[in-house]
């Protein structure tokens, strides 16, 4: 009986001649080969019974000699179990690891999981950073738009872009229509990239990137041209963009947006494949289930193991369709063109796309194919066979879409007693400055809040068609809804500092303010309450460590964090932001601050942890139909009072103590 027993194998218990005499063979070679070979138990050979424990004694001299250069002391480790009590048992031996193949002599030939991946809290040989490797395919994302125009998939596309961005995912926009204009001449190749999300003619658009000041932000085109590979001489013929140029029926001009449409998808997939990229988005109408089985074979055709997910725009609202109509008669395609014939020209544009249109649904559950709908810009979300964690992050995003106007306002503390001695974290309470830095900003806060309500309700009683030069905001759907009667919340960390610049909110009943504890600033671990000059004389390789890369750098010790580790505790913070509908002013810290604004102004992960955001500046954003409103203003001291900064833009820190 016993001997038929099945008992789980291991290096310590096999028992099978062959394979011990192996080891045993390598053992005594590598002792032979070592300088301290001397300090190795040297016996006459051991019975058989008793050589195993024998070898297992020699590996364990062995081990702690070749663990350390001789003379230094041994490896300690910051861990619980290092500082535990020994215990009395004896050691188990330390045996290498060596590669296999899972008991099977065949290669790999599955593709790898796609599991989570999170940078800075998931680690692996392949992503020591935590980004989705290149390998592993089956984890990126081709996401592709399904929707008739003037539905919001570019407003939805950018900021999935910029959330995904933001989570570390490589993503970039691929849009159809940018290189459709190019292809049909309506527009110059240097106009814009089909993978930017900025275009110098497309005023929404450029809108859509941070506001600085009267006259527009400045505009820079995030990629060059890739050269169009269009057959036929009509490539850059100036073709006819009006309605009859996207009907069924018009065979030609449905090659050339069939073409358009594959050779976008083409860089889509190059930038997966070969670029780096994590997610790819294809930005346009795919209305009929023909094309989107065209462009599903074409990914498969190219790599089977990519993940393909659409995502259908839908509006019935009709007021909110209307506004989106009106906001694309801005657009490039109606570019100095008279807005009454091109409010009909467009709508007649829309009917050609409804002849044809096929929403998703049962040909796509039939084929198993992933899908997401979203109705009326987050009013209702349908899914349908979610998987990946991209996926499902993505549709928890969208769930939160709102357009209701509001306004969000993100500040640090005041100045604080740690602030004076240029201390890192700490819990320490406000100087007298700090006090009166929160009176100013709630004096300053509730000016505000009484002057945009008074903007809203003479905007909507101006509202105008067309839309008076220079202003290119669509009516809000529910811009008469409710605007009295909207709430003011006040978000604070748990730290002393935080929570006393909002005292003078807290004694106003008409805010609401709470304390969050993703919202604490950074912890420096081992460096709470050291300076910059102190760490840097003290331990100079992990001053230098950080300097080379903040945002991958975890600060030593128990409850240590990087900026990887805030991205990754404020990503609820940021999807409860864009759900309510209520104004938010959020007083935080110097990293806090920085990770939100990062979020809101689509910054690079190389800006993120070295965004200047100094004491005493307050930023506004305003959400719009088209992206964001930005302004800045600076605390004034003397006058207890913020002055705009007009022509304000992001910029380095220049003072690490500020």
């Amino acid at each position: 009986m016993g001997s038929s027993a099945s008992i789980p194998s291991s290096p310590i218990t096999r028992a099978n001649g062959e394979q011990n005499s192996r080891e045993k063979k390598h053992v005594e070679e590598n002792i032979r080969e070592h300088p301290d070979a001397d300090a190795f138990v040297k016996e006459p050979a051991p019975s058989a019974p008793q050589w195993i424990s024998h070898a297992l004694k020699n590996l364990d001299n062995y081990a702690a000699l070749t663990s350390r250069p001789k003379g230094t002391a041994p490896v300690q480790y910051d861990s619980p179990y290092s500082r535990s009590r020994s215990s009395t048992a004896p050691g188990s031996p330390r045996i290498p690891p060596l590669r296999q193949n899972s008991g099977s002599h065949t290669p790999r030939t599955r593709q790898h999981p796609a599991t989570l991946n999170i940078p800075g809290l998931t680690r692996s040989k392949v992503s020591p950073d935590g980004r989705i490797p290149d390998r592993d395919v089956a984890a990126k994302l081709v996401i592709i738009m399904v929707g008739l125009p003037a539905r919001g998939k570019s407003y939805i596309t950018k900021k999935l872009q910029r959330y995904l961005s933001w989570q570390q995912h490589s993503t970039k926009i691929f849009n159809v229509g940018n290189r459709r204009r190019i292809a049909a001449g309506v527009a110059n190749p240097g106009d814009g990239s089909p993978t930017s999300a900025t275009n110098q003619d497309d005023v929404p658009t450029r809108a859509a990137t941070i506001l600085r000041g009267a006259h527009g932000p400045d505009i820079v085109v995030e990629d060059e041209l890739t050269k169009l590979d269009l057959d036929g001489p009509a490539s850059y013929e100036k073709i006819d963009q009006s309605a009859k140029f996207f009907d069924p029926a018009n065979e030609a001009a449905s090659k050339i947006r069939e073409q358009v449409a594959l050779d976008t998808l083409d860089e889509l997939l190059d930038y997966l494949l070969h670029h780096g990229g994590a997610v790819g988005i294809l930005d346009a109408t795919n209305s009929t289930i023909h094309r989107r089985k065209l462009l599903v074979d074409h990914v498969k055709e190219r790599e089977p193991s990519l993940g393909i997910l659409f995502i259908e725009s839908i509006c019935d609202d009709e007021t909110l369709l209307e506004a989106n109509m009106r906001l694309k008669l801005s657009g490039p395609d109606y570019k100095d063109k008279d807005p009454h014939k091109s409010l009909e020209d467009f709508k007649e544009r829309v009917k050609a796309y409804e002849s044809a249109y096929e929403p998703l649904g049962k040909y796509e559950e039939e084929h198993e194919w992933q899908y997401i709908q979203m109705i009326d810009v987050g009013r209702k979300i349908v899914n349908y066979r979610l998987g990946g964690f991209l996926s499902g992050g993505i549709s928890s995003y969208l769930t939160t879409f709102n357009l209701s106007p509001r306004q969000i306002w993100i500040t640090r503390h005041g100045q604080s007693v740690d602030n004076q001695v240029h201390k890192l974290g700490g819990n320490s309470g406000l100087t007298e400055r700090g006090h009166l830095y929160g009176e100013s900003l709630y004096r300053f806060i509730t000016y505000k809040r009484k002057q945009w309500l008074v903007e809203q309700k003479t905007k909507a009683a101006m509202a105008n068609f067309p839309p008076k030069p220079g202003d290119y905001t669509p009516p809000y759907p529910e811009l008469n809804q409710e605007l009295d009667d909207k709430n003011f919340c006040v978000w604070t960390s748990m730290l002393k500092r935080s929570v006393e610049t909002a005292e003078y909110f807290e004694a106003d009943d008409d805010y609401d303010v709470k304390a969050w504890e993703m919202l604490n600033e950074l912890n420096a671990g081992t460096f709470e309450g050291m300076t910059y000059d102190e760490i840097a004389a003290q331990y100079p390789e992990e001053y230098h460590k950080r300097s080379d890369d903040k945002l991958q750098y975890i600060y030593p010790g128990v409850g240590g964090e990087g900026y990887l580790q805030v991205i990754s505790r404020l990503r609820d913070m940021v999807r409860e932001i864009e759900r309510i509908t209520d104004h938010v002013l959020i007083i935080g810290h110097r990293s806090v601050c920085r990770v939100l604004m990062a979020y809101f102004m689509d910054l690079t992960r190389d800006d993120i942890a070295d965004l200047d955001v100094p004491l005493g500046v307050l930023y506004a954003i305003e959400p719009k139909p088209y992206g964001i409103e930005f302004h800045a203003y600076k605390y004034n001291e003397e006058v207890g009072w913020f002055d705009e900064l007009p022509d304000y833009k992001p910029r380095k820190t220049v003072d690490r103590n500020s």
